[in-house]
């Protein structure tokens, strides 16, 4: 840390930049795909309308989002890295720079199970979460009756944005491709790659048993990954305020602002119709969603140990980027 914060609470800088994304309002789109790598950000961004020239913005935290159009749709590209703590960055402090509703769909790769072969393209219905008990005695097991790992309740997908995802998937996967389109699984998203999904390493894990009662305790789930539980976990909280949920006293004034300059790297200018009026934040009201939903790429079988080929990840990654204008 370069600067001592003025505010923890809620940083931005005087700018209106919050801290991690380095974005401001008119920087970035109601319509969102968020993926793991910037690579996969870049390659979608290749699909954007070419008489529009994007915004690109790099922050110091590793955050690339690049906001453009598709087939005249406003819509932005945000690279979060990996886990959900990165996830919870990313829609918290992108739901402060967007006034109305917000529409997130994550494309990311994971780990099939049963149902979900290498190369298919999974759409969960909804989502759970695997944590690793840190209160277990993972040295002397013996002496311990807490269970090495937890199994959240699931959390669903916006049932509507669900389904237009598997309408637009359909119609967009070429002809000649041989990936399954598979629906109504649940996904399960672990708090790390190793322990939480089952994958023995010399740690003393505890999980050589995990994948079987993950499936003996929830039988419908066929991925697993990282991400996609807390996005769907946020949006069901977000979008709960506006069926009676109370926001806390004082959550809708304006986030203090800290002097610690974000820096974030901007390549593109902004569109000047995405611009807003840059003298306050926009900050969403009660009555404002955010509806999310999943694309999962199937790079690695959990139960076959196979694992996709580079041709098969660019094919794959070529044409399920082509949801962006979902919503419009």
């Amino acid at each position: 840390m370069k600067q001592t914060l003025t505010d923890a609470n809620f940083p931005r800088t005087a700018d209106l930049r919050v801290y991690h994304l380095g974005l401001r309002p008119g920087e970035v789109a109601n319509r969102i795909i968020t993926v793991g790598s910037p690579s996969r950000a870049e390659g979608i961004a290749k699909l954007l309308d070419k008489d529009l020239q994007p915004f690109v913005l790099s922050s110091e935290r590793g955050f690339l989002t690049i906001t453009g159009r598709f087939n005249g749709v406003p819509v932005s590209i945000v690279s979060i890295g990996m886990g959900s703590p990165n996830m919870d960055f990313f829609v918290r402090e992108v739901r402060e720079c967007i006034s109305g509703d917000l529409l997130i769909v994550r494309l990311g790769s994971c780990g099939g199970l049963k149902g979900a072969t290498v190369g298919s393209v999974v759409l969960p219905k909804a989502s759970v979460a695997i944590t690793r008990n840190v209160d277990y005695d993972f040295v002397n097991p013996e002496n311990c009756q807490e269970p090495a790992y937890r199994v959240s309740k699931p959390v669903a997908a916006d049932p509507l944005l669900h389904q237009e995802i598997h309408k637009a998937i359909l119609s967009v996967k070429p002809p000649q491709s041989k990936a399954v389109i598979v629906t109504n699984t649940v996904n399960a998203s672990a708090d790390s790659f190793y322990s939480s999904q089952g994958r023995q390493t010399s740690f003393p894990d505890h999980n050589e048993h995990l994948i079987e009662q993950l499936q003996a305790s929830i039988h419908d789930v066929g991925t697993l990954e990282m991400e996609t539980f807390h996005l769907f976990h946020l949006a069901k909280c977000w979008s709960g305020l506006q069926s009676g949920g109370d926001l806390s006293e004082g959550a809708g004034s304006v986030p203090p602002l800290t002097t610690n300059a974000v820096k974030p790297v901007i390549s593109k200018p902004a569109p000047s119709t995405t611009q807003v009026e840059r003298e306050q934040p926009a900050l969403a009201g009660r009555d404002t969603t955010i509806k999310a939903a999943a694309i999962q790429m199937v790079f690695a079988s959990r139960t076959s140990q196979g694992f996709i080929t580079p041709t098969e990840v660019s094919d794959l990654e070529g044409w399920t980027g082509k949801v962006s204008s979902l919503g419009s």
